[in-house]
């Protein structure tokens, strides 16, 4: 499985920013799928998750409220939306995916990422 997150960018404080991801998978509408984040010189962190329906969702604390994950099977895309982003949003931002229970989340695959910056 192969994830491909794109369309990263420069933003202001304040503003608005779409991020998709493109799994290459025949069956992505079986995969939950996951945002995480990597600012510098820190670790790796969940953002947030939907599931392989995308009935259910769930959000970093750090997020909630700004940011939305959602997902459309039939073009095989998940989308992370933010909105009222901060400097501390910057960071590079990945895609993930896993099979099997939403209630285990267990990421067996990683996309490459994509910078997200955004300015004061």
């Amino acid at each position: 499985v192969q994830l491909q997150a794109s369309g990263g960018g420069l933003v202001q404080t304040g503003g608005f920013w779409l991020l998709p991801c493109l799994p290459c998978v025949r069956t992505f509408s079986s995969y939950n799928m996951g945002w995480f984040r990597q600012a510098p010189g820190k670790g790796r962190e969940f953002v947030a998750s939907i599931s392989w329906s995308g009935g259910a969702t769930y959000y970093a604390d750090l997020v909630k409220g700004r940011f939305t994950i959602s997902r459309d099977n039939a073009k095989n895309t998940v989308y992370l939306q933010m909105s009222s982003l901060k400097p501390e949003d910057t960071a590079v931002y990945y895609c993930a995916a896993w099979l099997g229970s939403w209630y285990k989340p267990q990421y067996d695959y990683w996309g490459q990422g994509t910078q997200v910056t955004v300015s004061s």
